[in-house]
């Protein structure tokens, strides 16, 4: 992914901002969003994955998928 970008200065050279394109912008974000989704649902999985296993250590009663999905 190549990027026009603009750099603006202050009085002295030195970087103080980038500028591009909102096109360009617009498939950043996109990409960010999508990432931000997937380690969003890689933590949800581990979680899931913890309580799983927290319940097939238990003792008590387990619920089956039928009765939980019948709760829905």
């Amino acid at each position: 992914m190549k990027i026009a970008l603009q750099y603006v200065s202050d009085a002295n050279g030195k970087p103080q901002a980038v500028q591009l394109p909102v096109s360009e912008w617009e498939k950043v974000l996109s990409r960010i969003r999508k990432s931000e989704q997937v380690l969003q649902l890689k933590s949800d999985l581990k979680v899931a994955f913890k309580q799983v296993e927290k319940v097939r250590k238990s003792k008590g009663k387990k619920q089956t998928l039928t009765d939980f999905l019948n709760e829905l």
